[in-house]
Protein backbone atom coordinates (compact mmCIF):
# COMPACT_ATOMS: atom_id res chain seq x y z
CA UNK A 1 0.00 0.00 0.00
CA UNK A 2 1.44 3.33 -1.15
CA UNK A 3 0.49 6.81 0.62
CA UNK A 4 1.08 10.05 -0.83
CA UNK A 5 3.80 12.51 1.42
CA UNK A 6 0.20 14.61 2.44
CA UNK A 7 -1.39 11.01 3.48
CA UNK A 8 1.46 9.67 5.02
CA UNK A 9 1.99 13.32 7.18
CA UNK A 10 -1.53 12.88 8.46
CA UNK A 11 -0.67 9.03 9.22
CA UNK A 12 2.32 10.53 11.20
CA UNK A 13 -0.24 13.01 13.46
CA UNK A 14 -2.93 10.48 13.82
CA UNK A 15 -0.51 7.39 14.90
CA UNK A 16 1.08 10.43 17.63
CA UNK A 17 -2.39 10.66 18.82
CA UNK A 18 -3.68 7.53 18.79
CA UNK A 19 -7.28 8.82 17.87
CA UNK A 20 -8.68 12.11 16.71
CA UNK A 21 -11.05 14.87 15.09
CA UNK A 22 -10.39 16.54 12.12
CA UNK A 23 -9.12 19.89 14.61
CA UNK A 24 -6.84 17.94 16.35
CA UNK A 25 -5.15 16.22 13.43
CA UNK A 26 -4.77 20.29 11.79
CA UNK A 27 -3.57 21.21 15.40
CA UNK A 28 -0.41 18.70 15.10
CA UNK A 29 0.10 20.11 11.71
CA UNK A 30 2.68 22.24 10.66
CA UNK A 31 2.53 25.55 9.22
CA UNK A 32 0.56 26.48 7.17
CA UNK A 33 -2.40 24.93 8.00
CA UNK A 34 -4.20 23.08 5.60
CA UNK A 35 -7.78 23.98 5.49
CA UNK A 36 -10.68 21.72 7.07
CA UNK A 37 -11.42 20.60 4.25
CA UNK A 38 -8.28 19.30 2.87
CA UNK A 39 -7.69 17.85 5.63
CA UNK A 40 -11.38 15.89 5.95
CA UNK A 41 -10.97 14.79 2.47
CA UNK A 42 -7.50 13.24 3.21
CA UNK A 43 -9.68 11.40 5.83
CA UNK A 44 -11.66 10.06 3.31
CA UNK A 45 -9.22 9.22 1.08
CA UNK A 46 -7.48 6.92 3.82
CA UNK A 47 -10.09 5.86 4.82
CA UNK A 48 -11.68 4.32 1.17
CA UNK A 49 -7.64 2.63 1.64
CA UNK A 50 -8.65 0.93 4.70
CA UNK A 51 -6.03 2.55 6.50
CA UNK A 52 -8.21 4.76 8.94
CA UNK A 53 -11.41 4.38 10.26
CA UNK A 54 -13.99 6.36 12.48
CA UNK A 55 -16.22 6.39 15.01
CA UNK A 56 -19.58 8.39 13.90
CA UNK A 57 -20.65 10.99 16.73
CA UNK A 58 -23.62 13.00 14.27
CA UNK A 59 -21.77 14.71 11.87
CA UNK A 60 -18.47 14.58 13.50
CA UNK A 61 -15.60 11.63 13.00
CA UNK A 62 -13.23 10.71 15.58
CA UNK A 63 -10.48 8.84 13.42
CA UNK A 64 -8.36 6.18 14.27
CA UNK A 65 -5.47 4.36 12.52
CA UNK A 66 -6.56 0.94 11.40
CA UNK A 67 -2.58 -0.11 11.02
CA UNK A 68 0.60 0.69 13.17
CA UNK A 69 3.24 2.36 12.12
CA UNK A 70 5.63 -0.49 11.98
CA UNK A 71 2.76 -2.26 9.99
CA UNK A 72 3.38 0.19 7.61
CA UNK A 73 6.71 0.48 7.34
CA UNK A 74 7.16 -2.87 6.46
CA UNK A 75 4.75 -2.41 3.38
Amino acid sequence: MQLTKAEEQIMQVLWELEKGFVKDIIEKLPEPKPAYNTVATFMKILTDKKVVSYKAYGKTYEYYPLISKDEYRKT
